[in-house]
C-alpha cells in the first residue's frame, strides 16, 4: 500500500521510531471551520454524506488548514443504516432520530440488510480523496454496534441508555440479533472504504462507557470483535483503531476485541491506558477537547503531556480524548499541530542520542 510508510501507519502498527508523531483531530472536518460552514449550508447532514463531490472536499478541509497527518473520512455513523432503508433523520442540534425505534425481535427481523451495491456514493468519495490527498492517508470509519443500536431503541440520543442496557439484560436473543445485523452492516461499510483505498479504519463505540466490564464482554465485544476480524481478514495492511468515551474501565477488552490501535479519551493517561492493554498496542489520544478554550500556555503545557504518556506505548497517534468543539478557533488547532510535529520529534532524536551514548 502506498501509505504504508506514513507516520500514521507506522505508528498504528508499531514502526515509527523517528519523527514527528502523527496527527489528526476527530471532528476535524466540522462546524469549526468557517469553510465548512459554508459549504455545508443549505444541505442536510444525511444529503451532504450521499454527495460524492461535497464529500471529498469537507473532508479535505483540514487538511490543507492544519497540515494534520491523516484525513478522517466525512460521512456519519448513521449513513450505512440510511443506506439499508432505515427510517431516520439527523436532526440540526439534536442528532440521530428513529422514525420507528426498535423494542422487539420482530422489528429486528424487519430490519433491512445493506447491500453493498447501496455504497457507491461511498466507493466514489473515497477514490477521489485517495488521488487528492496524495502521500496523506485516508482514515475510513463506522459506528459499532452498540452505539449504533442505542440510538435505535432508543430513538434517538439518550443520557442514560436504559431502554438499550434494559433490553440487553432482559431479552438477550433479541440483542443479540440486532447487534449482528448492525455489525454486518457496519463491517460492509467500513470493508467498502478500504476497498476504496482508505489507509486506516476506526470503529466507533462512542457511548459504550456507560456499559460494566461484565455487561460489555458478555453483550457487546463479541459483535464489535466480528467486525473488526473481517476487516484483519479482508483487507490485512489496514490498520484498526477502537475508538469509545468513558472506556478506562473497557480498554484491556476493546483491545482483545481485535484492534491494532486504541483510542483513549482524556480520563486515562496514554501510559496508563498502555498498561492497562499489556503494552502491546498503539495508543490514540488524548487531549481534553475542553482544553482548547485556554490559554496557549496552558494548552502547550498539556499537548506536552500527553506526548509524554504516548511514548510509553509501542506506537502513538495524537489526537482529541473526543470530537473538536464547534466553538474551537481553527487557528489553535494548527498551532497544536505544529506544536506535536517539533516537540515529539526532539523527544524522539534525544531518546535516539542517548540510547546511542549508552
Amino acid at each position: 500500500m502506498q501509505w504504508d510508510d506514513s507516520s500514521l501507519v507506522r505508528a498504528a502498527t508499531g514502526r515509527q521510531t523517528d519523527g514527528p508523531v502523527p496527527v489528526w483531530f476527530m471532528r476535524q472536518a466540522g462546524r469549526s471551520l468557517p469553510e465548512y460552514r459554508a459549504v455545508r449550508e443549505g444541505t442536510t447532514m444525511l444529503e451532504s454524506c450521499r454527495r460524492p463531490e461535497l464529500v471529498a472536499e469537507i473532508t479535505l478541509q483540514p487538511v490543507r488548514r492544519h497540515g494534520v497527518d491523516a484525513a478522517i473520512f466525512f460521512s456519519d455513523i448513521m449513513v450505512p443504516l440510511a443506506a439499508a432503508g432505515i427510517d431516520l433523520d439527523i436532526v440540526p442540534g439534536t442528532g440521530p432520530v428513529i422514525a420507528e425505534p426498535i423494542r422487539d425481535l420482530a422489528a429486528v427481523r424487519a430490519l433491512p440488510e445493506l447491500d453493498p451495491g447501496a455504497l457507491g456514493f461511498v466507493t466514489e468519495a473515497v477514490g477521489a480523496l485517495t488521488e487528492q490527498l496524495g502521500s496523506v492517508p485516508l482514515i475510513g470509519f463506522a459506528g459499532a454496534p452498540f452505539t449504533l443500536a442505542s440510538y435505535l431503541v432508543e430513538g434517538g440520543p439518550s443520557r442514560d441508555h436504559a431502554r438499550t442496557k434494559a433490553l440487553m439484560a432482559a431479552e438477550p436473543r433479541v440483542w443479540a440479533e440486532l447487534c449482528e445485523k448492525l455489525a454486518r452492516m457496519s463491517a460492509t461499510f467500513l470493508a467498502t472504504q478500504a476497498a476504496a483505498g482508505a489507509a486506516a479504519v476506526q470503529l466507533f463505540d462512542s457511548w459504550v462507557g456507560s456499559l460494566a466490564p461484565a455487561d460489555y464482554r458478555e453483550h457487546v465485544a463479541p459483535h464489535s470483535a466480528a467486525i473488526l476480524a473481517q476487516i484483519g481478514r479482508e483487507h490485512p495492511g489496514v490498520p484498526r483503531i477502537h475508538f469509545g468515551v468513558g472506556t478506562g474501565e473497557l480498554l484491556s477488552d476493546m483491545a482483545a476485541a481485535g484492534a491494532d490501535v486504541i483510542g483513549v479519551d482524556w480520563r486515562v493517561p496514554l501510559a496508563e491506558a498502555a498498561r492497562r492493554t499489556g503494552g502491546g498496542y498503539a495508543v490514540q489520544g488524548n487531549l481534553d477537547p475542553a482544553l482548547l478554550g485556554a490559554p496557549w500556555p496552558v494548552l502547550a503545557e498539556r499537548v506536552r503531556r500527553v506526548i509524554r504518556s504516548g511514548a510509553h506505548a509501542p506506537g502513538h497517534i495524537f489526537n482529541l480524548g473526543h470530537g473538536v468543539p464547534p466553538q474551537t478557533d481553527p487557528a489553535v488547532l494548527t498551532r497544536i499541530v505544529e506544536l506535536v510535529h517539533a516537540e515529539s520529534a526532539q523527544l524522539r532524536a534525544a531518546e535516539q542520542a542517548g540510547a546511542g551514548e549508552r
